[in-house]
């Protein structure tokens, strides 16, 4: 699914949105009730996730001019996070401004968010989960994200300061979960362009205090962090890091190819993995296999850092009969028989 030429808001631009005071504007704050529109229900549905911000503002109203020329339908979704005062009635608000852009459904979403992986990965879980749900519930064909070249570039950064190796130096895909779902056409985009495009048609934004609160890490990082790099390196580091994270996408791709086919050539006839194999694989295509390993046994990938990879690779490289290394969600790696054995503990 493809939403062609939805990176460029500033065409979306030259069509105003609707008026505050349209009929549309009254949609009530959990849906869209209008039906001034012709129902097309064989027709794929595009979801925008919005959260009321410039850079998904300008998505939204991309994806709705866009719409009238493709033969999609488009809607949205906001997701209340329940982490500020009043964040419902600021859900009810993006509601009816998707809603006066003719965007059907439309709808808000609240969900709880816990405290595994601190509070950010915590949010962004329970973003996802409701974004998933909301996209089997609705049958929409793809769900349009928000995220911009800058957010590429702190994703870059994040990933090189917590020395992850070079698939989270890739940043975040153009296309990703379930059959390509999460799409980010805008990720060529700077976001100062995205908010330009939601001024020129008078669209109202909302800016999270969370995105300028030094208590969170890319918070800092965008106001501190890019711009020290900036100031020390010269323009142009944002562009440069989002070219890093192709480049490093596109080797992380064909290494995890060659790891996929080599994990086939160091299981033995039970399917454990031979010590002697993993061994004389080049340590970037070892270490995929031993990754793909671990989170098939329970491991959750986003908790599995090079520090654990790191110890688990020891018992095929550095083996001094060391004892079982317990891994994140209970799961241990040990070394039997010149055999390597991952399994819950």
């Amino acid at each position: 699914m493809c939403i062609r030429d939805s990176d460029r808001p500033a065409e979306a631009a030259r069509r105003p949105a609707h008026a505050a005071g349209s009929p549309y504007a009254e949609a009530g704050a959990t849906g869209s009730s209008r039906t001034a529109l012709p129902e097309r229900p064989d027709t794929p549905l595009v979801l925008v996730a919005c959260s009321g911000g410039a850079d998904s503002m300008a998505l939204a109203s991309a994806l709705a001019f866009e719409a009238r020329k493709l033969d999609v339908r488009a809607g949205g979704i906001t997701v209340d996070h329940n982490l500020q005062p009043g964040s419902g009635l600021r859900a009810a608000e993006v509601v009816t401004r998707l809603t006066a852009m003719d965007l059907d459904p439309v709808e808000a979403v609240a969900v709880h968010v816990g405290r595994e992986g601190g509070p950010e990965a915590a949010a962004r879980d329970a973003r996802y989960a409701a974004l998933d749900a909301a996209a089997e519930r609705h049958g929409a064909a793809a769900v349009l994200l928000g995220h911009t070249r800058d957010d590429q570039a702190e994703t870059v950064l994040l990933g090189l300061a917590r020395g992850s190796g070079i698939r989270s130096l890739s940043g975040m895909a153009a296309a990703s979960g379930p059959a390509g779902r999460y799409r980010r056409p805008f990720l060529q985009l700077d976001r100062q362009t995205a908010r330009k495009a939601c001024l020129v048609q008078s669209i109202p934004v909302w800016d999270d205090p969370h995105n300028i609160d030094p208590a969170y890490t890319r918070s800092r990082l965008r106001h501190e962090g890019l711009p020290a790099l900036e100031k020390a390196l010269g323009k142009g580091v944002v562009e440069a890091l989002a070219r890093t994270a192709q480049l490093s996408r596109d080797d992380a791709d064909a290494l995890d190819t060659w790891a996929a086919e080599a994990e086939l050539s160091v299981r033995d006839e039970t399917g454990r993995l031979e010590c002697a194999g993993l061994y004389a694989l080049p340590p970037a295509v070892r270490r995929r296999v031993l990754r793909r390993a671990l989170i098939e046994a329970g491991a959750p990938a986003g908790s599995l850092f090079a520090r654990h990879l790191e110890e688990v690779d020891r018992l095929i490289t550095g083996w001094r009969g060391q004892r079982a290394i317990n891994l994140p969600g209970r799961v241990e790696a040990l070394r039997q028989g010149g055999r390597l054995v991952i399994r819950q503990s």
